[in-house]
């Protein structure tokens, strides 16, 4: 490797005329490279020392799964000869997926050690570790590990592989400032992933709670000022009477003989209802759009899956290309006069009525769905339109935020993941 080529794209303003980076092997940045030790299952204990396992290390992350935690005596680590991990420690995931992640142990307070598919790293005083486990969630770097993967069905690194591999290392002071920034970095994500993960705890509970439950009248929760008990209507009522339900065509798949590589007419997919994003892979023609009128997706009508995960639900919003949707989907078109649009997309999210589509659990990988014609004899609770705006408001609003949420965290993994690609060599 040239000279020129280890200086990174991006810099801090005070590194701009240090001296190019040194290529160093891990295995010398480190005053302990070991892997953790063999623990069977008739080693393990209720209580003691922590067993730290593979699935707790993410990438950059440790992911602390209190529940699931195993244990040994002190008597066992000393009959196996264990090597204790300490808070402060790197450990290093050998195993998928991804092979290479790496962590720093945090301080629990209790003594620790760990797998044997794990590598227990303690840095010298001349690597940083919070640059270090920066670098080993780089894209560069994964993409290294991918070349050393060996074994079977579940391919890992072996830690001599990992031993040998070259990490660009820079001046003390400037693996300091780079690991302080992602770490920094990090943070606000991890903060935003727990708002988001709040906010779609609490949206989750209210759809528990304010609509009623099957064979009900009366929600558990409910809006001050309504207190009569909703009415007992068929499904279909809440519909428009012309065109209420309607699967979509294309038979039991899509026909690639229908389509065209470019034109103004679009097929929308299951994704837009289960993801709620309108990007199209499939054209049709004019006359193919026109052909198939009757299953036209306009604004303010919504589109369920009706295959896979089924009962994800969208409403089609302003501005969407013109077309049709395929056989995979459900497309609702309501009655205004009776039902609310915000109520009718938060209902049909409701565990109760994804129970009643599915048959299961909401959100499942389903194969089956209940049957259309079914579905509109169904006897459900309605409340007023007053009360279903106030309900469909106040949800439209709560998904406002967490959608705030999710582009602010995106955003943020889109910078973080930018400044690793950059930042380093």
């Amino acid at each position: 490797m040239e000279q020129k080529n280890l200086v990174p794209k991006r810099r801090f303003k005070e590194f701009q005329n240090a001296p190019a980076w040194e290529k160093r092997k891990l295995v010398d940045l480190c005053t302990t490279f070991t892997d953790g030790d063999w623990i069977e299952a008739k080693d393990q204990s209720d209580n003691g020392i922590r067993l730290i396992q593979t699935g707790n290390v993410g990438v950059n992350e440790f992911i602390d799964k209190a529940d699931k935690s195993k244990w040994i005596t002190e008597d066992t680590f000393n009959r196996l000869n264990c090597s204790e991990v300490y808070p402060g420690d790197i450990l290093i995931s050998r195993l998928p997926e991804p092979a290479g992640r790496a962590c720093i142990v945090p301080n629990f307070e209790k003594r620790m050690i760990t797998a044997v598919d794990c590598t227990i790293v303690r840095t010298s005083d001349e690597c940083n570790k919070k640059y270090l486990v920066q670098y080993l969630s780089s894209e560069s770097y994964f993409k290294s590990v991918n070349n050393f993967l060996a074994g079977g069905t579940r391919q890992r690194i072996s830690r001599s592989n990992l031993a040998n591999f070259i990490v660009p290392l820079p001046s003390k002071p400037e693996q300091k400032k780079i690991g302080a920034v992602l770490d920094r970095l990090d943070n606000l994500i991890t903060l935003h992933q727990r708002k988001l993960e709040k906010m779609k705890a609490l949206k989750s509970a209210y759809l528990s709670e304010m609509f009623p439950a099957e064979g009900e009248r009366v929600p558990k929760r409910r809006f001050a000022g309504f207190t009569q008990p909703w009415e007992r209507r068929k499904f279909i009522e809440l519909l428009d009477v012309k065109d209420g339900i309607r699967r979509g065509p294309f038979g039991s798949a899509l026909k690639k003989d229908l389509f065209v590589p470019k034109s103004d007419y679009v097929v929308y997919e299951q994704q837009n209802a289960i993801y709620d994003k309108w990007e199209t892979r499939y054209y049709i023609t004019k006359e193919k759009f026109e052909e198939l009128h009757k299953f036209v997706l306009s604004e303010g009508d919504f589109i369920m899956s009706g295959a896979g995960t089924i009962g994800r639900i969208a409403k089609v919003p302003k501005g969407i290309k013109k077309g049709v949707f395929n056989q995979a989907l459900i497309r609702f078109k309501i009655n205004p006069e009776l039902t609310d649009s915000n109520y009718f997309l938060e209902w049909i999210r409701s565990n109760e009525m994804q129970r009643k589509f599915t048959g299961s659990n909401p959100g499942s990988a389903m194969t089956n769905l209940v049957p259309m014609s079914e579905v509109k004899e169904w006897v459900i609770s309605l409340p007023s339109l007053a009360e279903q705006k106030k309900i469909g408001d106040f949800f439209a609003e709560l998904s406002d935020i967490i959608t705030l949420h999710q582009r602010k965290l995106e955003k943020l993994q889109n910078i973080k993941k930018a400044y690793l690609n950059e930042m380093f060599v």
